[in-house]
């Protein structure tokens, strides 16, 4: 298998590519990044099988002709809201099945609107295979077939903002927490406030219970065209509260409410994150998430909670390597848009996770391994 990774070099998608590279199923494995030099060091360590190229996700014409002959290609140049889209037409142009690490709503809604020409060119693409969406979505996966009827879902994630550094994480959450994004209520898209609905959700160690509030990612939008819920939500938090203070000022006062707005601060936060994040900081940081699925088995409620947790590189860029090596196998098949949780077996999805260095829990304390 041929595989070429769009941004290949950066905080997440080294992750994938570093694990891809390890696996006997890929023959060659192009790193695409616009940063070169970074590209051409990740390749030269990873050995024979990869070398880099520089690519512009603002050419479209050079992004199908570097995407073309290869089998699969990892989408992970962020944020998603600029270039989800222009990865994937350009991946459907060529012919090549897509993967993606996308965790932006509104960029996962445009791209579902390329199903049918993903089925006309015979291309699978799978959107927002990371940790949220990814994870997330498939343990929710997990949790619905349990059940014969499903009622609500609830998906959530947390972190410390040190456990990870990119300009694209810090885009996407100004993003996510910026104007009325969607949830799924009572059977219908519901816009609701960015940081409305604070409940307190316990997550796996080094995380643990958090204040979550409603912020925008792809849950609500994918979910619900695949598992028959009333409800489906996603919240999310930081660990440091008062980088969300920060955050929530810089709304209200309208700094992030327009994209070129969102570019000029992420490049303030990158700037200051590093000395911001020291404040408090742990002695171990982390990435968590959690889906709790609510319905009815065998006429009676049940409860079921999932939980994951490990460094948000490996948690985001791993799921992608899995869904990547899953299609060369033949494990995943099928052409059009999907969701991680409309094509990806769930147990050995999360199985291959769990070897991988993903840590799974099930239960309301987050201490119990999930059974695989």
């Amino acid at each position: 298998m041929k595989v070429i990774a769009l941004g290949g070099a950066g905080a997440m998608g080294s992750l994938a590519v570093r694990d891809l590279a390890k696996s006997e199923i890929v023959e060659s494995l192009i790193i695409a990044d616009y940063n070169m030099a970074r590209a051409a060091e990740l390749a030269g360590e990873l050995g024979e099988k990869c070398k880099a190229v520089q690519i512009n996700a603002e050419n479209h014409t050079e992004m199908v002709e570097i995407i073309r002959g290869n089998d699969v290609a990892l989408g992970a140049i962020g944020p998603f809201y600029k270039y989800e889209v222009k990865q994937a037409i350009a991946c459907i142009e060529a012919g090549v099945n897509y993967v993606s690490i996308c965790d932006d709503y509104d960029a996962c809604a445009a791209v579902l609107e390329l199903d049918e020409d993903a089925r006309d060119a015979g291309v699978l693409a799978i959107t927002g295979v990371g940790w949220t969406p990814g994870v997330t979505n498939v343990m929710a996966r997990k949790a619905a077939d349990q059940l014969n009827e499903v009622d609500e879902i609830a998906t959530s994630w947390a972190a410390h903002a040190a456990d990870t550094s990119g300009k694209a994480v810090t885009l996407h959450y100004i993003h996510a927490v910026t104007g009325m994004i969607p949830t799924y209520m009572d059977g219908r898209i519901t816009w609701v406030p960015a940081g409305s609905g604070l409940e307190m959700i316990k997550f796996p160690q080094p995380v643990g219970a958090l204040k979550v509030f409603h912020a925008g990612h792809p849950e609500p939008i994918t979910i619900p065209r695949y598992i028959n819920a009333r409800t489906v939500s996603l919240k999310g938090g930081l660990v440091e509260w008062y980088l969300v203070a920060l955050a929530n000022f810089l709304v209200k006062v309208k700094l992030t409410d327009t994209v070129a707005k969102k570019d000029v601060l992420g490049q303030i936060f990158n700037t200051i994150l590093p000395y911001l994040e020291n404040i408090g900081r742990p002695p171990e940081t982390g990435s968590a998430c959690r889906a709790d699925v609510t319905g009815k088995k065998d006429g009676r409620w049940t409860h079921i909670i999932y939980g994951a947790q490990a460094h948000m590189d490996v948690i985001t860029g791993l799921p992608a390597s899995v869904a990547i090596q899953m299609i060369g196998e033949g494990k995943v098949t099928g052409s059009g848009v999907m969701a991680p949780e409309g094509c990806l077996p769930p147990d050995e999805f999360l199985k291959r996770l769990e070897k991988g260095g993903i840590r799974l829990y099930e239960g309301d304390d987050m201490t119990t391994p999930m059974s695989l």
